[in-house]
């Protein structure tokens, strides 16, 4: 059995022994074999996918660990796209690509702590995914990094625009820097930070595209979140109307739409005035020379 052979399973991994043709959902693992996460009574109250269909966003994610990603791939938000045959996610197992008395990860060159990602067996996966992409596709390989561009959300718009996106998921020391050399690869970095390995950035970059892929979010939602119109989000209330004396906003209780908009308006400003001065300058026109 391969190293990626699994389904997610009321909370567990367990073999992969049931046909894919059983489920609704199907995600390629390592060399070749499927993993399917079981989301059958809520798929057949709305849609059944096709195995195959053009109009899917395309992710493979190349990692050590994609045991991480599934259960994440198969819930909320990115779940329903996938099951709605909106995104396509597939796991290549780094183990599954090595050569007998090969490993995944060596020591560095003129020496050091840790250990560094070898780049034939990323190669290989590499390789494989564009030998059977199709020519004309608009791809991109995204590694995550600290020591790369600052993720944000015109990234996932700029990512959002693609065909298939590629995830390679650094660990320990990182990966050969030769990979960059030989692929087109665009570094993104989570934050001014350090993480074990790359699979916790992978899955904010994943989630942060697909939830603008048309048709996983309503485009009223959208247009309203932070950033998308260049400043932050508006506070939110809900019930009750008062909690340990806090009170909602009263012109929210109003029932009067235009005031409750302008509202809205004035404390997204507001918010990023305080908390991302940033934002509001970047959006500013640039003053002209004197």
């Amino acid at each position: 059995m391969s190293h990626a052979s699994f389904i997610e399973k009321k909370g567990a991994f367990e073999p992969a022994g049931r046909s894919a043709l059983e489920q609704h959902v199907q995600l390629a693992v390592g060399a070749g074999e499927i993993a399917t996460i079981e989301r059958l009574e809520r798929a057949s109250k709305f849609i059944s996918v096709p195995e195959h269909s053009c109009l899917m966003f395309e992710i493979d994610v190349v990692t050590l660990f994609p045991e991480v990603f599934a259960p994440f791939v198969g819930l909320s938000i990115v779940g329903r796209a996938v099951e709605a045959g909106i995104a396509r996610v597939r796991y290549h197992h780094l183990l599954d690509h090595l050569k007998e008395g090969e490993r995944a990860d060596d020591a560095p060159f003129g020496g050091g702590p840790g250990m560094v990602l070898r780049i034939e067996p990323i190669a290989r996966v590499l390789d494989s995914i564009a030998a059977n992409a199709a020519p004309d596709e608009r791809r991109l390989i995204v590694v995550p990094s600290p020591s790369g561009e600052r993720f944000d959300q015109r990234a996932a718009e700029r990512l959002a625009r693609l065909d298939r996106l590629i995830l390679v998921c650094g660990h320990y020391e990182g990966i050969d820097e030769r990979l960059a050399a030989i692929y087109p690869a665009q570094e993104y970095s989570l934050g001014d930070f350090v993480l074990t390995g790359g699979e916790i950035p992978a899955l904010a970059f994943m989630d942060a595209t697909i939830r603008l892929l048309e048709g996983t979010i309503a485009s009223g939602s959208l247009e309203q979140e932070s950033f998308s119109a260049g400043m932050l989000d508006y506070p939110s209330f809900t019930r009750p109307a008062t909690f340990r004396g806090v009170e909602v906003p009263a012109v929210l209780l109003s029932g009067d739409h235009a005031k409750i908009a302008q509202w809205r308006r004035e404390q997204s400003r507001l918010r990023t005035a305080g908390r991302r001065r940033d934002l509001l300058d970047d959006a500013l026109p640039p003053r002209e020379s004197p």
